[in-house]
């Protein structure tokens, strides 16, 4: 009896296990974020943190970089906040610092419209949210999924004028079980079905 316990657990634990996704977390700080009509690009900005990467826990320090660009903009304007058409460009690289992997990491665009919001504080001074939605590849080669939220330094009284430089950034990116994986498993599942209605009968 006890045995048919403890398959009945695993049987009822693996499918979260499959299901479970696991996500990174990345950080960046710095760069400069240009924009016009024709989208926003940030270029040099340095990946400060990573968390969740291949088991790893925290890494921290010097580990590579993020580069954007999005589509062309669809309302609004720079000033005021605007909003700017799916495409684009979304690439992390590492550098091998710390076990984080040395080259891209994540290539892909933005699967969606990107908001561009202006945040005028109580003192009177604008800082700019930039947020959207990415997918791409992974670099084990698997198709993921992910969000990404940067935000300006303060532009003081005033507002944003094409350039300025970023705070900081976060990047999560959603990471599944590959598709083979979870057939593997799901017959397994269904092996061990048959096994535990098989011991009941019994």
């Amino acid at each position: 009896m006890k045995r048919i316990l403890w398959m009945a657990l695993l049987a009822l634990a693996l499918p979260m296990a499959a299901f479970a996704s696991s996500s990174v977390d990345f950080t960046n700080s710095g760069g400069t974020l240009t924009g016009s009509s024709a989208g926003m690009t940030l270029s040099g900005s340095e990946l400060i943190a990573v968390k969740g990467l291949a088991g790893l826990g925290l890494v921290t320090g010097d580990l590579g970089g993020i580069t954007f660009s999005t589509g062309a903009m669809t309302s609004g304007n720079l000033q005021m906040g605007a909003t700017f058409d799916a495409g684009g460009s979304f690439v992390v690289t590492g550098n091998g610092t710390g076990g984080i992997p040395n080259g891209q990491i994540f290539s892909g665009t933005f699967s969606g419209p990107v908001t561009w919001t202006l945040v005028t504080l109580a003192n009177g001074t604008h800082n700019y949210t930039l947020s959207g939605s990415v997918s791409g590849t992974w670099y084990s080669g698997s198709t993921v999924y992910g969000a990404t939220v940067q935000l300006t330094i303060n532009t003081g009284k005033g507002f944003f004028n094409g350039s300025t430089e970023i705070s900081s950034g976060d990047t999560n990116i959603v990471v599944v079980p590959e598709p083979g994986s979870l057939t593997l498993l799901g017959t397994g599942l269904v092996g061990l079905a048959g096994m535990l209605r098989r011991k009941l009968k019994a």
